[in-house]
């Protein structure tokens, strides 16, 4: 713990934590939400939960104006970016330098806007440029760090897209080798890897493919692994998204995850993850 408060990585593996902040009123997880039910959007309650994160030791804080969870329909952009721009500069003056903002977004408008409000962000795209022709492009114009996640659909559908002839892990191998060409044709170096847990994926594909998240080293590049109680948890549990033994089997999975190689994790519970660094 530094003497500011902050809790500092002391494990030396590398790992950084991702807090996650939704400007939403139905992403799944309750406590995660900084809007009220009539869809004011909750500022103060937003920031608070920010510098919470950043003293528990978060190295990234990603904001998502627009719910991207299984079954949900997507806001337009506007609707998305009155949400982002409600916390965008509070948070931004709570954040120090050495912590990252990311904007979890599809839509490059909300990256352009964001880069005029408070400068560079890392860009967290659950599409990798596939639900936006100009996100690519406009990544590479601003040389921005880049999450590139894997899923088959939209939202709303995607559950109904779980199949893949060749097994899970082989087909999101075969996404990245095509993403990571683009990729560099355009230019873009700073990307992250991303496997997409439970994006089009059934409880046992998401389990496969953690079992083979070390495969993925082979692309070099930092590999993101997003299961924060997750419904691959909590439904073979019998449980909701809230309950304590929910997050005592994400910390098991964390676990596991650093072990695989994995360099990001995307989580709600901060300081629970950080303890996973502290003592790994």
């Amino acid at each position: 713990m530094d003497i500011n408060g902050k809790i500092t990585d002391n494990s030396g593996c590398g790992v950084k934590i991702m807090g996650i902040v939704n400007i939403t009123p139905d992403s799944f997880y309750s406590d995660s939400r900084n809007m009220d039910a009539d869809g004011n959007v909750l500022t103060d309650k937003a920031v608070k939960r920010v510098v919470d994160m950043v003293k528990q030791g978060a190295g990234y804080i990603d904001i998502g104006a627009c719910s991207t969870r299984p079954g949900s329909e997507s806001v337009d952009a506007e609707h998305e970016w009155k949400r982002l721009k409600a916390v965008l500069k509070p948070i931004r003056e709570v954040v120090p330098q050495d912590v990252k903002i990311s904007i979890d977004t599809f839509r490059w408008d909300i990256i352009s806007r964001t880069l005029d409000e408070i400068g560079e962000v890392t860009v967290n795209d659950i599409s990798a440029g596939e639900d936006d022709a100009l996100m690519l492009g406009g990544v590479a114009a601003n040389s921005l760090e880049y999450i590139a996640m894997h899923k088959k659909g939209i939202p709303s559908d995607m559950q109904s897209r779980c199949d893949y002839e060749s097994g899970v892990t082989a087909a999101v191998m075969d996404y990245f080798r095509e993403f990571s060409k683009k990729a560099d044709r355009l230019g873009i170096s700073n990307w992250i890897l991303d496997p997409g847990f439970g994006f089009a994926k059934t409880v046992e594909q998401n389990y496969e493919l953690l079992g083979h998240l070390s495969d993925f080293k082979i692309f070099g590049r930092p590999i993101l692994v997003g299961i924060s109680r997750k419904s691959m948890i909590y439904k073979p549990l019998g449980l909701n998204p809230e309950a304590p033994e929910v997050l005592v089997r994400t910390t098991e999975l964390h676990r596991q995850a650093i072990a695989s190689g994995a360099s990001i994790l995307r989580v709600h519970d901060v300081s629970d993850a950080v303890n996973i660094l502290i003592y790994h």
